[in-house]
């Protein structure tokens, strides 16, 4: 909660699992094989086993995934296993208590060091997301990856991005690739990079002791022409970039009646006239400052991260 005010979504906004499952069989009849259930905080959405237990049963998806913040996974882990979650990311950016109510408002890291454990058995070689800041958390850069390594974890070091929250943002506060790789290097001895042919937005490299970690270099080294995803919102918005200023709306359509072959003439013709670049068009300015300012952000929650899944 990188603010100290949010504008709430009403109740009512909010997407009913049966709304979120046929705009879910849209996507999946249009091609989409891989699902993450993102936010926010999934695990604040009430009967969330219950929502993915409907997903789980489409043999359409293939990886059916979710980030979380741990706060509130380990005494909903055994459910989300038994829903049928194939795999888990954990958002951690420090492992220092102090610093954590500082960067998240809550003190909130041993409820997220137990659900991190939690994760261990239940799933197994479980991701977590570390976004990396200059000044803030790049002395914990070893201690991370130490602390996934002891874990079974795959530690994945996310640059500082300039969107959402983000209203402090400076590009000299960005940790970059190159950055990540000399530090962790100098501690642990040549970083071999792993060649994967993948639209995964990590680069992944492996230790040489075998352990595999990942770098997003979406601020330094943005990859929109190979990107393949895009966020549908809590209340329906959806997203083909995270610096989107505007979504479509697909929960209008969906609750005025519309057919399953409307809505999918919908996401088709939005899609094929895509031409975001909104990494790629930040790193060409100039002087960059960061994308929403504070008093736009008070006023619109869909330009905050967390409301399209960043």
């Amino acid at each position: 909660m990188p603010e100290e005010d949010y504008l709430w979504l009403p109740r009512e906004d909010i997407l009913q699992f049966e709304e979120i499952d046929r705009l879910v069989e849209q996507f999946l009849a249009l091609g989409v094989e891989k699902v993450r259930l993102t936010g926010g905080e999934p695990l604040l959405r009430r009967d969330l086993p219950a929502l993915i237990d409907r997903l789980a049963r489409k043999t359409a998806i293939r990886d059916l995934a979710m980030t979380t913040n741990a706060v509130l996974l380990a005494p909903a882990v055994g459910d989300l296993k038994r829903a049928g979650l194939g795999r888990l990311t954990i958002s951690l950016d420090t492992l220092q208590r102090e610093r954590f109510v500082k960067l998240a408002r809550f003190d909130e890291l041993p409820r997220v060091l137990a659900g991190i454990d939690s994760a261990v058995d239940a799933f197994p070689g479980f991701k977590i997301d570390t976004v990396v800041i200059r000044g803030v958390n790049d002395d914990e850069i070893i201690s991370l990856l130490e602390f996934a390594k002891a874990r079974g974890a795959e530690l994945r070091f996310i640059e500082y991005m300039d969107v959402g929250g983000a209203t402090n943002w400076s590009m000299s506060q960005v940790v970059s690739r190159d950055d990540l790789l000399k530090t962790i290097g100098a501690h642990y001895g040549p970083v071999e990079p792993l060649r994967e042919s993948s639209s995964a937005p990590a680069d992944r490299y492996r230790l040489p002791d075998g352990t595999v970690f990942g770098i997003i270099a979406s601020t330094t080294e943005p990859f929109c022409r190979s990107c393949d995803r895009s966020r549908l919102t809590a209340d329906g918005v959806w997203y083909l970039c995270l610096y989107a200023a505007r979504g479509i709306d697909l929960r209008g359509p969906l609750r005025g009646g519309v057919s399953d072959d409307a809505l999918r003439d919908l996401i088709t013709s939005v899609w094929h006239a895509r031409t975001d670049r909104g990494a790629e068009n930040r790193l060409d300015m100039r002087e960059r400052s960061p994308l929403i300012p504070l008093k736009a952000l008070k006023k619109d929650p869909h330009l905050e991260m967390h409301t399209r899944g960043g």
